[in-house]
């Protein structure tokens, strides 16, 4: 369980934020740990990625991927989409994290032009697999024109930047202005999300630069 020492901390909902590899962790946390109430994936794997992750007894694999299907840009950039396993096909399935275990509700934010992984095609999964076990399909909310790094409002578009893991310089997609407007609006639609599951409250204030 969780204990709330900084005065800052309501409680005693609690929501997670992850983007990218953070997501899969948050729905990992969301799936195993009790007590969370809202999650907001921004351009997240639904499969455990990068390393296997040790729970108590159990082990989920890191989901397949193969470096020599990435191809290289104009630019000299690396574009890794469709380095990647499908977490529906076997042996790689096992890599999926098991999202039905989870009590809240869940918001993925998408990027239509996510050059890091097939972040539409892993919010499809969750909704499927959601509804077969018998619980509410997600919100998902589509920003055609955004890519990978969908930052808070007003943060410099970062279509291309250095994979902390890969340590190379990575395309990660976006058409700028699109991709701003998506940073807004879905700060916005964050907020909504947490305050409607967290504290009650259908609204919130604008952001305003």
């Amino acid at each position: 369980m969780f204990s709330f020492s900084l005065h800052q901390v309501k409680g005693p909902n609690i929501g997670l934020l992850g983007f990218s590899k953070g997501g899969d962790l948050c729905l990992s946390m969301a799936s195993f740990l009790k007590g969370i109430t809202a999650t907001v994936l921004i351009n997240s794997c639904v499969a455990n990625t990068i390393t296997p992750l040790h729970y108590k007894d159990m082990t989920i694999p890191s989901l397949g991927n193969d470096l020599g299907k990435h191809t290289i840009t104009e630019s000299g950039l690396m574009d890794c989409v469709n380095i990647w396993n499908n977490p529906l096909e076997e042996p790689d399935h096992r890599s999926l994290i098991p999202l039905e275990k989870a009590q809240g509700p869940f918001l993925f934010i998408v990027g239509k032009d996510d050059h890091n992984w097939k972040s539409e095609f892993y919010a499809h999964i969750a909704s499927a697999w959601l509804q077969a076990h018998g619980k509410d399909r997600p919100q998902i909310i589509y920003y055609p024109g955004a890519g990978h790094c969908i930052d808070p409002p007003y943060f410099p578009p970062r279509i291309a930047s250095v994979h902390a893991f890969l340590g190379q310089a990575m395309f990660f997609g976006g058409e700028p202005g699109a991709h701003s407007k998506a940073q807004v609006d879905a700060w916005q639609q964050i907020q909504t999300f947490f305050h409607k599951h967290l504290d009650g409250k259908k609204s919130v204030k604008h952001s305003k630069i």
